[in-house]
């Protein structure tokens, strides 16, 4: 299995994890990769580990990332373009009814960096563990960009 940016809290690093057979039949150096394991990284993953690892970790995620669909269905839900609200923890997908493009330019130019998924008619938010003031925040840039979307012909 292999493991990258999350591992380090979004820095460059790459990790494989391999069964005792597996890890028998190679030897150092026999595998590499670019962003294998500075010191500077490595310490980010051990950081990482150490806070998922406490028990209210991982509800808080999940909380915050029901509050922040909840948020941005009554935010969004009055536009003709939001057809649906999903995703799971902090990764959350806003479906549209037409290429997310427009609506994607448009929040990166108000400082909210999103992303298309699926067939391009999906936002894809991933933020990084932030307040529920800045998912606030960005959940209302995300609203007031939406026009960019009436612009689109098919």
């Amino acid at each position: 299995m292999t493991l990258a940016k999350p591992l380090a809290g979004g820095l460059p690093i790459g990790v494989g994890l391999v069964t005792e057979k597996v890890a028998s039949a190679i030897n150092y150096g026999d595998h590499g990769t670019t962003f294998e394991g500075g010191p500077l990284v490595c310490q980010a993953a051990l950081t990482t580990l150490d806070k998922i690892q406490k028990p209210a970790f991982l509800p808080e995620v999940a909380k915050k990332g029901e509050n922040f669909k909840q948020l941005l269905s009554a935010k969004l839900s009055g536009s003709k373009h939001v057809k649906e609200f999903r995703g799971i923890g902090l990764i959350v997908g806003i479906e549209l009814d037409v290429p997310a493009g427009p609506l994607v330019d448009a929040c990166l130019d108000a400082g909210v960096v999103v992303l298309t998924a699926g067939k391009g008619n999906v936002v894809r938010l991933v933020p990084p563990l932030i307040s529920e003031k800045e998912l606030e925040q960005a959940a209302e840039v995300i609203r007031d960009c939406l026009p960019a979307l009436d612009a689109f012909r098919s």
